[in-house]
């Protein structure tokens, strides 16, 4: 769908710095969404083109000129163009000599050439300021007036004060600039805009794995044994039952998971008495994601919560409510209320209640927006405090739910094998109880000190640290 640029009227110049026109080298659609973005924000724009007569599409205001005639009129030019083309700028080294190139360029696949884009620019061209930058922004995020996109440009180059004419234009277009060095970065900034969900992968592969062993051991245990055994056709339980087994169950195991890389780490500490030692990348892969594991945790979760909301208009529980009713009937005999049984219900409801706002707490309090707004011991107060409060309240919610069941009823053993929610239990009863060993005063207070500073077996005398022999802190 092509956007008229034609309709699009550029504001006035505010600036003296604005004035200085700046070139633009390509005219597709990146090119000319840029060269538009530029123009409203009060820029002199020139385009270079290989054929300067047949540019029709860009927006009205700009020039449009050879490669050469545009060099020559800017001091910064910007080429939307792909690396495969830079070879024609050979031929432009006399005009290109001291000006900011500014490479834009991806690539399609992760690591395609030995070198980044910007560092094969910077040794085709050596007499120009080469700068990395807004390859991390789409054609489609600058046209819709980057309101519904991200506003983050990845900035790097080795000329401090090119970059930081770079970072004053992004600025001036309403984006945010963000330093990462030299062109040595360039490669990992080149690579970005290729990865899919980076920080995902891991939670995703975990989230996968848990859901189809909890659903297939559910199929078994419920479909599969009532067939076998019964004769009983219990297929229409994997539309709606067994989903709502399978999310609470995946859920607060992922939320377990969330914070048992933390007593590991504190594990690893206290075995090794010291927090200057890297942990296993393992460790640290898992430590990295724990946002994401929370995340994809608190939607499990608020699925769970849905498939409840459908419950009673189900058929099949309709129909044992009928059931119900008609056998007191036919009986001639109410049966009593159970008082017990009514605060095990209201238990059981009041504690899911509970987790899942403090859950849904825990997903605001994450969000960058919100996270934002407090300090450090604020944030590590809700992360921390409020999400083991949650990780207990979902774990007594499970076992409120279970009662006894797993414990003296063996009619819900299914082949010897325990009820789907007592594997929901193992891995946060573990991290609780671990917990709580944690918070213990003698442990809690040499791990705060390791993490303080202080070594088992340092070199130094007590009360220096590492640097310089110099006082501890």
């Amino acid at each position: 769908m092509e956007t008229n640029f034609s309709n699009m009227i550029p504001l006035p110049s505010i600036s003296s710095e604005k004035c200085k026109p700046i070139c633009i080298f390509g005219t597709g659609d990146f090119g000319r969404s840029l060269g538009c973005k530029m123009l409203q924000c009060g820029y002199s724009v020139v385009f270079g083109s290989r054929n300067p007569q047949a540019s029709g599409l860009l927006p009205k205001g700009a020039e449009v000129l050879s490669h050469r005639e545009a060099a020559q009129r800017a001091s910064v030019i910007i080429l939307a163009i792909h690396r495969e083309h830079y070879e024609f700028l050979t031929g432009l080294t006399d005009v290109l000599e001291g000006k900011v190139l500014v490479d834009v360029s991806n690539n399609l696949k992760i690591n395609q050439y030995p070198e980044s884009n910007a560092e094969y620019l910077a040794q085709l061209i050596p007499k120009a300021e080469v700068v990395k930058a807004f390859n991390t922004v789409s054609a489609w995020a600058l046209q819709s007036g980057t309101l519904d996109a991200s506003r983050q440009v990845f900035v790097c180059g080795n000329d401090q004060k090119s970059k930081q004419m770079v970072m004053d234009i992004v600025r001036a277009l309403g984006l945010t600039p963000l330093d990462q060095g030299t062109l040595l970065a360039s490669k990992d900034v080149e690579n970005y805009p290729l990865q899919l969900f980076p920080m995902w992968r891991l939670p995703m592969y975990i989230c996968t794995g848990l859901t189809i062993f909890i659903f297939i051991y559910c199929v078994i245990t419920e479909v599969i044994h009532g067939y076998v055994t019964n004769r009983e056709d219990n297929s229409f339980l994997t539309a709606i039952s067994i989903p709502n087994r399978v999310f609470p169950i995946v859920s607060l195991i992922l939320l377990a998971l969330v914070y048992l890389p933390g007593i590991i780490a504190s594990i690893v500490q206290l075995y090794r008495g010291t927090k200057y030692s890297r942990f296993p990348d393992w460790l640290d892969q898992w430590m990295l994601c724990r946002k994401q594991l929370g995340l994809v945790a608190l939607a499990y979760a608020f699925l769970h919560v849905l498939y409840t909301l459908v419950m009673p208009i189900r058929y099949y529980v309709r129909w044992s409510l009928n059931n119900y009713f008609m056998s007191q009937i036919k009986s001639n005999k109410t049966y009593p209320f159970e008082t017990s049984y009514g605060w095990h219900s209201d238990s059981y409801l009041a504690l899911g209640m509970l987790g899942f706002f403090f859950y849904m707490l825990l997903g605001i309090t994450s969000l960058p927006s919100v996270s934002n707004v407090v300090n450090w011991r604020e944030f590590r107060f809700v992360q921390s405090k409020l999400g083991y409060l949650t990780l207990i309240l979902c774990t007594a919610h499970t076992l409120a739910y279970g009662g006894e069941r797993f414990i003296y009823n063996i009619y819900f053993y299914k082949w010897y094998l325990p009820p789907a929610f007592v594997l929901s239990l193992i891995v946060p009863c573990i991290v609780l109880v671990l917990k709580f060993i944690f918070i213990m005063p003698c442990l809690d207070r040499t791990i705060t000190r390791i993490r303080q500073g202080w070594e088992r077996n340092s070199r130094y005398p007590k009360g220096l640290s590492k640097e310089k022999g110099t006082p501890a802190v």
